[in-house]
């Protein structure tokens, strides 16, 4: 009779994790790079692993590069937006660089994508129906015009008849509008206060505008009788 002897196997050992960097001028560098190189803004967890860093040394190491940029001699700056990071250009280049880049046109959305956009903005998730409820005009058209533009995008369907589809605000909306999350929104309450203040402001700015009343002609004739006299 033959014993099979039985083969007992040697686990490798673990590979131990290797320890992440947690000083943040060590990867300042390479952390201004790889904002530098994105064309959209990064998360602190991407920027963490592509640098194998812990989320304090990315998070110090920003704050170092946003001081750094926040400065009139520097030609970009660099802003939280859409829950990530990035490095922008400067407002006041804004025209120079149209030029330089020969762009002639904007990419403004219309007064009535504006306000469906911000129907949504502010309702989400909403369906066609009930934003067509709200602005009383049909907004289908606008709607695909905001999904073009990937502003929107499906919410998946709301349980009621018809099972219409639902729509919210994508992270593209946050990047256009320069918002980090939703909760940065004007709440409505403010916009009335703004909007009131700015009316009230209205006839004020209107009455410096004016120009001055000019002379009556009678007025300059009393003037002038009055000079022979006194001559």
């Amino acid at each position: 009779m033959t014993v099979e002897k039985e083969e007992t196997k040697v686990a490798a050992p673990a590979e131990e994790a290797r320890p992440r960097e947690g000083r943040p001028a060590k990867i300042l560098p390479a952390l201004e790079a790889l904002l530098f190189s994105s064309g959209s803004p990064i998360k602190k967890k991407e920027l963490a692993d592509a640098l194998e860093a812990t989320p304090e040394a990315v998070a110090e190491a920003l704050r170092l590069l946003a001081g750094q940029a926040d400065t009139p001699a520097r030609g970009v700056r660099l802003e939280e937006v859409a829950g990530g990071w990035r490095y922008v250009t400067r407002p006041e280049f804004d025209s120079l660089l149209r030029k330089f880049h020969e762009v002639t046109e904007r990419s403004r959305l219309s007064l009535p994508a504006l306000e469906t956009l911000a129907v949504i903005a502010y309702r989400q998730p909403i369906t066609l129906p009930e934003i067509q409820e709200i602005r009383s005009v049909n907004c289908a058209s606008v709607l695909n015009t905001l999904l073009e533009k990937r502003l929107v995008t499906t919410a998946g369907r709301k349980a009621v008849v018809g099972t219409p589809f639902l729509y919210r605000t994508t992270p593209d909306f946050l990047v256009r509008f320069g918002l980090n999350e939703l909760s940065e929104l004007p709440k409505p309450e403010e916009l009335a206060e703004d909007l009131a203040a700015t009316v009230a402001e209205a006839p004020a700015i209107q009455a410096e505008a004016a120009p001055a009343e000019p002379l009556d002609e009678e007025d300059d004739e009393d003037d002038g009788d009055d000079a022979d006299e006194e001559s």
